[in-house]
């Protein structure tokens, strides 16, 4: 059984392929620039704005699932159209497709979001996933949605090196105070996204961690695990900003942990410093 990861080369389709080669499923990887560097793959290059692209992708690697761990932010043509256009393909191949999507959905407007509730967005980028999950959803009876919120990992994500350039002074930027999410650490999401995708679960999960925390305590937690100075992190309030976007988007994940074996730890967790597991 071959496995499709859409979106190999970003941070989450890398350790996803990194953890399926280790498990020693059969895994082929589609990249837009550039292939990943993980051997023993075989790898695509995959634009999702072109049909022909995706088609011949398909016809040549023919897998049994996909999962679309892709990031087109809020391009409307890659983030929107382009899932759509996975989804019906799969649909119409019988594929089983696992669609990442995102918090993003949603508009900070309720205290908790599970599985049940409905899209809300109130950014382009929301939208543009909330489309893409729509699409999935109806064509796809046996398709998975996968929710997760922000990605960290042990150094390499896109967060992490923000922190770092703020305290180093090399960046501008502001850690909000008042803009509140839920981090899972990128290993633990690609393992639930992978028992997902070999198991004949369908519908939506929410693969989020516990806690949920400002951006501000994020950059702290970050800080404090890497040795750096907390106090050199700046400081404000999103809602002061001007900028869309949700600010509380508390993702509750406890319904679809119930379903998983693998367990999606909390940023307070995953960010100790002194962290055997890590």
């Amino acid at each position: 059984m071959t496995v499709l990861i859409v979106g190999g080369s970003g941070f989450l389709g890398a350790e996803l392929v990194r953890q399926g080669r280790s498990a020693g499923s059969a895994t082929a990887a589609t990249f837009h620039s550039s292939p990943g560097q993980i051997a023993g793959v075989s790898w695509h290059r995959l634009d999702l704005r072109n049909p022909a692209s995706l088609n011949e992708a398909l016809d040549a690697i023919r897998p049994r699932a996909v999962i679309n761990a892709s990031s087109g932010g809020a391009e409307w043509a890659v983030t929107a159209e382009g899932g759509m256009r996975l989804a019906q393909a799969a649909a119409q191949r019988g594929i089983k497709l696992v669609h990442v999507s995102s918090d993003a959905v949603f508009s900070g407007r309720d205290d908790l979001y599970d599985e049940t509730f409905l899209p809300d967005p109130v950014t382009p980028y929301g939208a543009a996933k909330a489309a893409a999950e729509t699409a999935v959803r109806l064509l796809g009876a046996g398709a998975v949605v996968a929710r997760t919120s922000l990605i960290i990992g042990d150094g390499g994500s896109e967060h992490e090196r923000l922190v770092h350039a703020l305290a180093a002074g090399t960046r501008d930027g502001t850690l909000f105070m008042d803009d509140v999410r839920c981090p899972v650490h990128v290993g633990d999401l690609a393992a639930a996204l992978w028992e997902l995708t070999l198991s004949d679960m369908a519908g939506v999960f929410h693969l989020a961690g516990p806690d949920a925390v400002s951006r501000h305590e994020l950059g702290t937690l970050i800080a404090q695990r890497d040795g750096l100075d907390p106090s050199l992190l700046p400081t404000g309030r999103r809602a002061d900003s001007g900028l869309l976007g949700g600010l509380r988007v508390h993702l509750d994940s406890r319904v679809s942990q119930k379903s998983l074996a693998t367990r999606l730890r909390g940023a307070r967790e995953f960010l100790r410093r002194h962290n055997p597991d890590r």
